[in-house]
């Protein structure tokens, strides 16, 4: 089997080098090279010089982990990316979800559970832990159909998944705030969600916005 080439985008010099020793002692894969922040990585990347997986980092500086992915997808939405950060805040996993990354590992995982994340996502599945898969079943324990909700609560759902705020998102609709939010609570009743999170799982699940 070819060797799989992955680089490493995270700011934390030691961290880097303790994960690259961890993964050359791993038999398939190599690692391609570092970089610190998402505009280095950017730098260093060519469409003769890409790895097949990137471990990104979510808080850095200059270019973070959001808008590294974003372009990623864009650029080389052939690379996989597996974030691997000390954060399990709902909000950022669900962004980097909706970015289309492939796995998610927080930087206290173990050796084995990293090894296993890198083999499923080598071999074209994804990797979520055991947070993240909480969160999508919770979301969905009680499914409704998308065929309950009008065409307005529809595009509210769309603009909800984004990153606009409801202020931005009545702007768009060129409706009232109040109006916004009346859609937001009768979504909230109609879905069984208390959350703009559980909102934006709906509209995956239900495949009204694109991974």
């Amino acid at each position: 089997m070819d060797t799989i080439q992955i680089a490493l985008v995270d700011d934390h010099r030691l961290f880097r080098s303790g994960i690259a020793s961890l993964i050359n002692n791993f038999s398939k894969y190599n690692v391609l090279f570092e970089a610190a922040n998402g505009e280095e990585l950017m730098n260093k990347i060519s469409p003769k010089f890409k790895p097949d997986i990137i471990l990104l980092d979510i808080n850095m500086p200059i270019m973070n982990g959001a808008v590294t992915a974003k372009w990623l997808k864009k650029t080389y939405p052939e690379i996989c990316v597996i974030v691997l950060s000390m954060l399990d805040d709902a909000e950022k996993v669900l962004e980097m979800l909706k970015l289309g990354v492939k796995g998610y590992l927080l930087k206290d995982a173990e050796p084995d559970e990293f090894e296993l994340a890198l083999q499923k996502v080598s071999e074209g599945e994804v990797y979520y832990p055991d947070f993240v898969t909480r969160l999508l079943v919770d979301s969905i324990s009680h499914p409704v159909s998308s065929n309950v909700l009008n065409v307005r609560e529809v595009e509210f759902l769309r603009l909800a998944s984004t990153e606009l705020t409801y202020k931005e998102i009545a702007d768009h609709m060129k409706v009232s705030v109040r109006t916004v939010d009346g859609y937001r609570d009768t979504l909230f009743e109609k879905l069984n969600v208390r959350s703009r999170i559980g909102l934006v799982l709906f509209a995956i699940k239900n495949k009204l916005i694109d991974l």
